[in-house]
């Protein structure tokens, strides 16, 4: 193996381990928003998670939220809207699945930019 072509390896390999590292930095930031945020009091991050007393989760998994709107024209702005202003319990997509009847406006507790950035984080789940 020539010089350069050991060079651009470990070039390349140091460059793939900074994204890993700033992939695992944004995790960090995101999940601390989501609870700082109060998020987390209804949603969890994977499916499956029971909700209280062992009933059906609050809110969907974001897991699951991401497989529901995944390269769907938009979902980001309504994802972000429905964060901000709350959603329909009478058109929901969720019912029968989980225990909540409609997400509350929540535009108190996080900013539009930072329901963005959590959004934009959840749909890349």
């Amino acid at each position: 193996m020539s010089r350069s072509t050991r060079l651009s390896i470990l070039l390349a390999a140091g460059l793939f381990s900074q994204l890993a590292l700033a992939d695992a930095r944004n995790d960090q930031e995101m999940k601390q928003l989501a609870t700082s945020s109060g998020c987390m009091t209804c949603h969890s991050i994977e499916t499956g998670k029971a909700g209280p007393n062992g009933m059906k989760p609050i809110g969907p998994a974001w897991a699951d939220v991401a497989k529901q709107y995944k390269n769907k024209p938009g979902a980001a702005e309504f994802l972000t809207r429905v964060v901000l202003e709350g959603s329909n319990p009478y058109s929901s997509h969720w019912k029968d699945k989980v225990s909540g009847l409609s997400m509350p406006p929540n535009a108190v507790a996080i900013t539009e930019g930072k329901a963005r950035q959590l959004v934009n984080w959840i749909l890349a789940l």
